[in-house]
């Protein structure tokens, strides 16, 4: 059977959620996937699945460094398989052209240019923040485009879910593609 990698990197969860959603959609079209947040698993190895999917969070304008890490020392892996790489951050919700300069410096750090990439909104878990993150956070919300929340007594999901799904299926569009008409269907 189709075995798809979704290899994640994040800070706050919501990365982890996006990756855990993926691999929903991917499941409801009759193939496996096996999620693995890249921080915690050790000799992942992106050879031994049919497609990777790769997903990193944005904090203080960059990508987390061990999902840098895991791409470099992929990077001919994930130019083999079909792949696909998605970017969680507030930026995503209002700013697209930042949010794709984050996808870009990814590239030229790693040399890795995905055929597929997507901008998902992250959150703002206000709630979840201490004293001093919190303030900072909201600060931050109110000076960024796309009227990001500041009332810092609730929490706010900026991920389009349906978004998503869409890629996840245009992955699995790829990936049949790659694999010859008829062979990614489930076995």
């Amino acid at each position: 059977m189709t075995n798809i990698l979704i290899a994640y990197g994040t800070t706050e969860g919501q990365t982890a959620k996006i990756a855990e959603y993926i691999a929903d959609v991917v499941r409801s079209h009759g193939f496996e996937a096996e999620v693995i947040n890249i921080e915690e698993a050790h000799d992942v190895a992106p050879d031994t699945y049919d497609g990777v999917i790769v997903g990193a969070s944005i904090h203080m304008g960059k990508h987390e460094k061990h999902v840098v890490k895991f791409v470099e020392q992929q990077r001919d892996a994930l130019d083999r398989l079909p792949s696909a790489f998605f970017s969680v951050s507030l930026s995503a919700h209002g700013d697209t052209e930042e949010a794709q300069g984050y996808v870009e410096q990814l590239e030229k750090d790693t040399r890795w240019v995905p055929p597929r990439v997507a901008l998902f909104g992250g959150a703002l878990l206000y709630t979840h923040y201490g004293f001093a993150k919190r303030h900072i956070m909201k600060r931050i919300a109110h000076d960024r485009p796309g009227g990001l929340g500041t009332d810092t007594s609730r929490d706010y999901v900026y991920t389009e879910w349906d978004g998503v799904r869409r890629f996840v299926e245009d992955f699995l569009t790829d990936l049949a593609s790659a694999r010859g008409a008829g062979s990614a269907e489930p076995s």
